[in-house]
C-alpha cells in the first residue's frame, strides 16, 4: 500500500490506531511463543525423567529401546523448540535514525508495514515452534506408554499372587522330606 505524503498526514489518526493494534499483537504473539518454549522445557524434563526412571530397571529390551528412543526424539525437538530464532522486534535506533527528521505519518505508515512484516515472520517461526512442541508432546506420550508396557512385560511372571506355605512357580526347592 502505498500513500502519497498528504494521504498520510489526513490519516495519522488510523494510523495511529493501527499501530497501536499491531504493538499489541505483536506483544501477544512474542507471549505466546513463550509459553511454548515453556511448555517445552517442561516436556524435556519429562523426557529426561522418564529415561532416567527406566534407566535403573529391569525392562523387556524392544519396547524399552523404544521408549528410550521417544524420549530422546522428544528432548531434542524440545530443545529445539527453544533454540529457534528469537521473534523479530523493531529496532529502536534504526527507527530512530531512519524517522527521525520525517513526517508523523510517513513514519506510522512506515512503522505500521514494518510491523505487519515482523509480524508475518514471526507467524512462521511460531507455526514451527508449535508443531515441534507437538512431536515433543507425541514422542513422551508415546515414551510412557513403552516405557509402562516394557516393565510389566518384563514383571509380568514375578507378580503372581500365591497363598502362603505353597511354592511359587518358579521356585527350584524340592517338597520332599529328608532324613535327618
Amino acid at each position: 500500500m502505498t500513500m502519497t505524503p498528504q494521504e498520510l498526514e489526513d490519516q495519522k489518526e488510523t494510523l495511529e490506531l493501527i499501530n497501536s493494534e499491531l504493538a499489541a499483537r505483536l506483544a501477544r504473539q512474542s507471549e505466546s511463543g513463550a509459553k511454548v518454549d515453556t511448555k517445552a522445557i517442561f516436556l524435556v524434563g519429562f523426557a529426561a525423567t522418564g529415561a532416567q526412571f527406566l534407566a535403573p530397571r529391569s525392562f523387556e529390551p524392544f519396547t524399552g529401546t523404544a521408549a528410550f528412543a521417544a524420549y530422546a526424539v522428544a528432548a531434542g525437538f524440545g530443545i529445539s523448540v527453544f533454540n529457534l530464532a528469537e521473534y523479530e522486534d523493531i529496532k529502536p535506533r534504526d527507527v530512530l535514525d531512519t524517522y527521525a527528521r520525517s513526517e508523523k505519518g510517513a513514519t506510522l505508515g512506515a512503522l505500521a508495514g514494518t510491523r505487519v512484516g515482523m509480524f508475518e515472520n514471526n507467524a512462521r517461526l511460531h507455526q514451527r515452534k508449535t508443531k515441534r512442541w507437538t512431536v515433543a508432546l507425541a514422542a513422551v506420550t508415546a515414551g510412557i506408554v513403552l516405557s509402562t508396557v516394557s516393565l510389566v512385560l518384563h514383571t509380568g511372571g514375578h507378580d503372581r499372587h500365591t497363598e502362603p506355605g505353597e511354592p511359587t512357580p518358579t521356585s527350584s526347592a524340592t517338597t520332599s522330606a529328608q532324613p535327618h
